[in-house]
């Protein structure tokens, strides 16, 4: 638990509404626990890590893209944990169901309780209603009946599993942890930050199991051709991540090399919206040859404001996160460089911040 803790760690820009920890050990069973708030200020207290014994154990971060936005239940956050005829087993999944809601009416009609808004309870209830002997059978069994986009860990008593959906939507990798230790994790950092070796990404249409020191790799779904989701190279990812062999920092730089060619514009200097437009603004900067400077200067204690939940939050966030390097701006022609624009609402609020601390053009 203490290894999944630091690989949460380094993995909370995934999600910062909660996170929860699942982990087993032969004398005291499964046990779990789930907080809101950063890893940071929960996974860090003895009281807390001394009830997650054991050598095996997973964890996640939630973001909530489906279920009850802006009020988290803490019976929402994963990993979700069920008990069947042969034995326990915790799951943790990304990615959007995007049949939940008619798997949900199903189930329920056939007699299962629900205990969340998660779209992720659901692969739980497949399992249970599945005939299969064994759980990673199970497992097999409830994800061919879901639609859409899931990168599932997954551990019983014994084992570690890891499955990508047909289309690779989300990402997962394998990593090495001394001779004899295995780890899954959604991005290379969170290998990194618990020095273990990136072996390779889990393949779309997958599935890991591993046990003791063996990993045992099918292929239970319909093959189809990889759609992973272009969102993780621009935003979601670390950029010191490893995607499809190369560094997200490289792979977002070459973007603003190549915005530079196709949209060049006369200016004084080009500056960021950080932090994740910041690889873009250098490679833009680098091939137009204008000035890289920090016209915006970041609160590194606020977190994202696209992945706070509610409006009223997220327009606070702006000034809350982001202030303008006046000295640096005034009088200049700007080139702001972001990497996204999920809604403009931000593009919007920092152009106009901008032109207020006196640049004379964005």
């Amino acid at each position: 638990s203490n290894f999944v803790a630091l690989g949460l760690h380094a993995l909370q820009h995934r999600g910062q509404e909660a996170g929860g920890i699942v982990s087993y050990h032969p004398d005291h069973g499964f046990n779990s626990a789930r907080r809101f708030g950063y890893v940071r200020d929960n996974f860090t207290k003895a009281d807390v890590m001394d009830t997650l014994p054991g050598a095996l154990a997973i964890g996640h971060v939630r973001y909530s893209t489906a279920g009850s936005k802006g009020a988290t239940a803490i019976r929402d956050v994963q990993p979700f944990f069920g008990e069947f005829s042969m034995g326990g087993c915790a799951i943790a999944h990304n990615g959007n169901l995007t049949n939940a809601a008619a798997l949900r009416r199903e189930l329920i009609e056939h007699g299962s309780i629900f205990q969340s808004s998660s779209d992720s309870e659901c692969i739980i209830h497949l399992m249970a209603r599945s005939f299969q002997k064994t759980l990673s059978e199970r497992i097999k069994d409830a994800l061919r009946r879901v639609e859409g986009a899931f990168s599932v860990v997954a551990m019983t008593r014994t084992k570690l599993i890891g499955v990508r959906d047909p289309l690779g939507v989300r990402p997962l990798v394998l990593g090495r942890v001394g001779d004899t230790g295995w780890a899954l994790s959604s991005e290379t950092c969170g290998l990194d930050i618990i020095g273990a070796e990136f072996v390779r990404e889990i393949e779309p249409g997958e599935m890991v199991v591993i046990e003791g020191n063996k990993v045992e790799s099918t292929r239970p779904f319909t093959p189809a051709k990889s759609r992973f989701c272009i969102f993780e190279n621009v935003y979601f990812s670390r950029p010191d991540s490893i995607i499809g062999g190369r560094s997200v920092y490289e792979t977002r730089r070459q973007i603003g090399v190549e915005l530079a060619r196709e949209a060049p514009v006369d200016a004084d200097l080009v500056c960021p919206v950080p932090d994740s437009g910041t690889p873009a603004a250098i490679g833009f900067s680098q091939e137009s040859g204008i000035p890289y400077a920090m016209g915006i200067i970041r609160n590194q204690y606020m977190g994202r404001t696209f992945i706070e939940p509610t409006d009223h939050i997220r327009n606070m966030g702006v000034r809350l996160k982001l202030n303008v390097n006046r000295a640096l701006i005034k009088g200049k022609r700007v080139i702001l460089v972001d990497d996204s624009v999920v809604r403009g609402t931000t593009s919007r609020k920092i152009k106009d911040m901008i032109l207020e601390a006196g640049a004379a053009e964005v």
